[in-house]
Order: structure tokens, then sequence, then C-alpha cells
């Protein structure tokens, strides 16, 4: 069996095309669900408002995802993270209570007690004292191509089996608004996996390479199920239609960044590859597969976690 290449980082350039979802809702006015939208400018100085889903929305995701699968496989849990508390290991008093007093030795503490805050980042914050852990993953907004994307009302009312009294009692039955948005969004986000069970103040590792390996391949496969199955508001009712995703994954053997290239604009992939070729004309260091669609994508992300595994900072020879 040949043995496993490293991969330093791993980038995500792509276009999903999500039908009648309801993901982003940011609140409400009256009856009416109200869908987040932001502001973009063209390459020719034109400006859009967009449907769009914030970055916040599919790190959750992919977090969540994580957590599912580390409790399943065993990885070590806070008690905050258990049971997927918001403040992480915050949540856990008795962690916090032997919290080692430099800052170096309190991040190797918490690589060791707990995967999910090692990937996914936290920040223990008490009184003066704030330890930061920066997450591995970094998610962009995922944001409607211009003239791509449209979000419709539609009208539901709440049932109920008996109506009757007047004014306010006979409102059993209230109208309200919720809306659906269609279209192509482009999608970007960055993987730093060399940084699993990496302690940034020490410049070492927290945790043995067999670790590292469980962590990594868990965290792979939760970034694949993200794209699979998004979570987010509505999805009792409104769960997205999925009907494509294409784009390119770029993998970095070497230390040296796994190029992205926004898909808001054509020729994102062509772009992607060239800057590959520029920063490693060898082809050696730098892999980049396009795929056309989110079977071919999937694939891709199983190949690779089945035949990689993390690299090693400061320990590598040659990639």
């Amino acid at each position: 069996m040949s043995e496993k290449k490293p991969v330093y980082s791993l980038s995500i350039s792509g276009r999903m095309t999500l039908e009648l979802h309801s993901l982003n809702n940011e609140g409400g006015e009256g009856n009416q669900t109200m869908t987040r939208t932001v502001t973009l400018v063209d390459t020719d100085g034109s400006i859009h408002k967009v449907n769009a889903i914030s970055g916040d929305m599919f790190k959750h995701i992919q977090a969540e995802h994580f957590y599912r699968l580390a409790r399943e496989r065993g990885l070590p849990l806070c008690a905050g993270c258990q049971t997927f508390r918001s403040d992480r290991i915050l949540g856990d008093s008795e962690f916090i209570r032997s919290l080692p007093a430099r800052d170096e030795d309190a991040v190797n503490a918490l690589l060791r007690h707990c995967a999910l805050d090692d990937a996914e980042g936290t920040l223990i914050a008490r009184g003066a004292r704030s330890v930061p852990r920066k997450s591995v993953a970094e998610f962009g907004w995922v944001v409607g191509l211009p003239d791509k994307v449209r979000t419709e009302s539609y009208f539901h009312v709440r049932y109920a089996q008996e109506r009757g009294g007047e004014g306010e009692d006979a409102q059993t039955q209230p109208i309200f608004h919720r809306p659906a948005s269609s279209g192509i969004y482009a999608a970007v986000a960055t993987f730093e996996l060399a940084r699993i069970g990496f302690n940034d103040i020490s410049q070492t590792y927290a945790v043995d390479e067999g670790e590292r390996l469980r962590r990594y391949r868990t965290f792979l496969e939760s970034v694949l199920y993200t794209f699979i199955e998004p979570n987010g508001a509505m999805r009792g009712t409104q769960n997205p239609h999925i009907v494509a995703f294409d784009g390119v994954i770029t993998v970095s053997h070497g230390v040296l960044p796994a190029p992205t290239i926004s898909a808001l604009g054509d020729g994102y992939q062509e772009q992607v590859r060239q800057v590959a070729q520029a920063l490693d004309p060898q082809g050696e260091l730098l892999k980049v597969y396009p795929f056309a669609n989110i079977a071919q994508f999937a694939t891709i992300m199983r190949q690779i976690i089945e035949e990689t595994r993390p690299y090693r900072l400061f320990a590598e020879r040659g990639g």
C-alpha cells in the first residue's frame, strides 16, 4: 500500500444551484418573514442587491456534521461540545477551573481535550484573560449571482380544526408569508488542514499523528456532508432542492496556499488552474480537481479522504 500524501490545505470554489430554499432568513416584520440580502459590485462598477447565505450558517452546518461524526467515532469532546453547546469549552466547568496559567499550556490542554474546539476554533475568555483558538475552517458568504437568483413570497395559513368566536378569538388560522429563493450561488471555502492539533503559540503539535489522522478524516467528511446536506431555516417544509454543484477543489501538498477564485466571475476554474501552475510550475505540490456535479465532488472528496493525511509542519521532507 502506497504512503498517504500529506495535505497542507484544501480549498473549494464552486457554484451551487439551490431551488426553493429558505436557509437564510433573518427575522420577520409582522406576518412577513424576511430573507437576507447583500450588496455586490461587479467588474463594471454596477451595484447589485442579491440573496445570500452567511458563512456563519455554513460554518455551523459543517461543525454540526463534525460533532455527530466525532461522537459516533469516539473523538474527545469537552463537556460543552458533547451537547453541542454554543459556548463550547466554556461549558466545561471542570476544564476551566483547572486551566493552566500559561497560554501555551492552556492551548495544549484544549487541543488534547476536545477535537471540536481544535477544528472549529473557540475563545477561552475569563475576566481579563482571553486565550483564542483559530478555526481550521474558513467559509465565505454563499452569494447569489446577479440576475441569477429570485426570491418570492408565498401565502400560508396555520391550520386549525375549528374556528369560532369574534375578534381575536376568531384568529385561529392567521395568515403569514414565507420567502423561498431559487438560483445559482457562488461558494468559496478554505481549510488549513495542517493546523489540526497544532498549537499556534508553541508552534508544536499537542496530539499524536494517529489522533490527527482521525480528526483529519472526520473533518473532511464533515465538509463533504456540508455541501450534500446544507442545514438552515425552515427545512421542515422547505428543504432545498440541490440541482447542481460544479467547481474546483484545490489541494496543497506543501507549504503554499491552495488558491481560490470566487465563482462570482466567469472563468474562475481556469484562473484557479493558472494560479496553481504559477505557484507550482512543476505540478508536484498543488493539485486541481474540477468537478461538474455533486456526484463528482463527493467522489473526489472521498478519494482525498482515503488517500491523504494531514501535513506535519516543520517535519515534512519534500512533501
